[in-house]
């Protein structure tokens, strides 16, 4: 077997097992699918996760800058805006998922005034040099309700302790600085099911009324 093959599919079990938003049976599902087209055995999969996930022990429990985030984007939510962990696989999907929300709640008559994410190749950014770009948006394309967004969502990360790196403007990503990423997979639902879950739970004595 290739060693550099070995090397990738051993790099991608372990940024799988580190994101902390794959169960077991998923992690191997992902993995298969991705290396399809190699010529490697499921059982040689599962051996290599076996060997990655003990390796990886240590990562058991949350940070604090995750539980940080997780009560950020809780209180983000509470401001109508829609908070997506580990939306997609990039920016684009990430967009694609806010906007599929917030047609979705539109139509059972919730009002959300924008958006906030990061993917999954946020979180890769983040375990190799510490820094998490967080995405933001309006749904109206107006630059300044998408200004006004994002100084709510830097305002909250900094009350919750982040130091962030933002230039005031639409077209500028907001970045978290020294973020230590640790997450250990707890089977709650996050991505797009997680946020309109959370969108309906914590706004929904508002909407009944």
């Amino acid at each position: 077997m290739d060693k550099e093959l070995i090397d990738e599919i051993n790099y991608e079990i372990q940024l799988l097992v580190k994101s902390g938003f794959y169960g077991d049976d998923e992690i191997l599902e992902i993995i298969a699918d991705e290396f399809i087209e190699e010529d490697i055995s499921d059982d040689l999969i599962s051996k290599l996760f076996l060997e990655n996930k003990e390796s990886l022990e240590d990562l058991d429990g949350d940070s604090d800058d995750f539980i940080n985030l997780r009560n950020a984007f809780c209180d983000l939510t509470k401001e109508k805006i829609i908070s997506i962990h580990n939306a997609g696989y990039d920016i684009e999907e990430g967009i694609q998922d806010s906007f599929e929300l917030f047609v979705h709640l539109r139509n059972n008559k919730y009002n959300p005034i924008g958006f906030c994410f990061y993917a999954f190749e946020d979180i890769e950014s983040v375990i190799e040099d510490n820094a998490l770009n967080i995405a933001f948006g309006d749904f109206e394309y107006d630059e300044e309700k998408g200004l006004e967004i994002a100084k709510k969502i830097v305002k909250t990360l900094k009350e919750y302790g982040f130091e962030i790196n933002w230039g005031e403007s639409v077209d500028e990503i907001i970045e978290i600085e020294n973020f230590n990423w640790k997450k250990q997979f707890d089977g709650k639902e996050y991505s797009m099911d997680g946020a309109l879950e959370d969108f309906i739970r914590l706004n929904s004595e508002e909407n009944e009324q």
